[in-house]
């Protein structure tokens, strides 16, 4: 008998779908991508989303073991510490995220106490891993190439898999952040696609393919092999490397990627409050005048 109950919350502002996953045997939870919400006009940060998710767990009655992050997110900020305070849990991530630090300590040239050791987090999972969600096995599956430190989350017939798949008329996550790599990615869908065709894919974000007026999150394995628009079964390493960084070429850079990333490599810690006791995120400057 399943055991394990998902509840998704859809944030239609950042298309993140944030997902609940409890152990029904015992009620205990985990959270994976909780959302924070920021209005980039003002520089305010509200917790609207995240207090949804809360209040799911009082309603039920569900305490919080853990909060999983699939990776450092360019296209919203974390809640996880927002929800850590609020109801307790461990946060979560890759152990890669230590490679993610690195790069965008010098992006953003932060100070030269910022540890790239991901310690802001209280685990750094490696690939293979198993923790328990209650009764229940969570195995990491580290997935890089969207990022470096991108990983999946399998439990029971269920794997979450963040930006490395979309829903099959949507296709797959861009490969062309820093230390991003199509190659990368192909081989993480690979080992994805190697679980049993029953498997059930939830997937990070959803933004309506062309067609669809409906928000989806939940496909099988047999489905991405079959329809898959960029990756379904027969296409090779090669064509996909080839389509992927020629349509990343045609894409903008995320609305929220400076101050999401600035937060989310801090496990969504805030920067340090300057002497004014406000807290900065810096926007790094380049010029194409002249």
């Amino acid at each position: 008998m399943n055991k394990l109950i998902i509840q998704p919350f859809m944030d239609e502002n950042t298309n993140t779908v944030t997902y609940v996953l409890t152990d029904k045997t015992c009620n205990l939870s985990a959270i994976i991508d909780p959302v924070l919400d920021f209005d980039a006009s003002s520089g305010t940060l509200s917790s609207a989303s995240a207090d949804k998710v809360i209040k799911y767990l009082d309603d039920n009655n569900f305490s919080l073991e853990w909060i999983l992050e699939t990776h450092a997110h360019a296209d919203h900020i974390t809640a996880s510490q927002y929800i850590k305070e609020k109801r307790g849990g461990e946060i979560g991530i890759g152990e890669h995220i230590r490679i993610v630090q690195t790069t965008f300590k010098k992006i953003f040239n932060l100070d030269a106490e910022f540890p790239c050791d991901g310690s802001q987090y209280d685990h750094l999972f490696s690939d293979g891993e198993i923790i328990k969600l209650g009764h229940l096995n969570i195995q990491i599956m580290n997935t890089p190439g969207h990022t470096p430190a991108c990983v999946s989350y399998l439990i029971e017939d269920a794997v979450f898999v963040g930006d490395t798949l979309f829903m099959p008329d949507y296709g797959t996550a861009r490969a062309d952040f820093p230390n991003g790599s199509a190659k990368a990615l192909y081989q993480s869908i690979q080992k994805i696609l190697a679980l049993p065709g029953d498997t059930r894919i939830f997937v990070g974000h959803d933004y309506k393919a062309e067609g669809r007026d409906e928000y989806a999150w939940e496909s099988t394995v047999f489905q991405q092999l079959r329809n898959n628009i960029h990756v379904k079964n027969g296409t090779s390493e090669n064509d996909f490397v080839s389509m992927r960084n020629a349509r990343d070429k045609t894409l903008a850079a995320p609305k929220l990627l400076l101050p999401s990333i600035q937060m989310n490599i801090r496990a969504g810690l805030m920067p340090d409050t300057e002497d004014n006791g406000i807290s900065y995120l810096k926007i790094p400057l380049t010029s194409k005048l002249g």
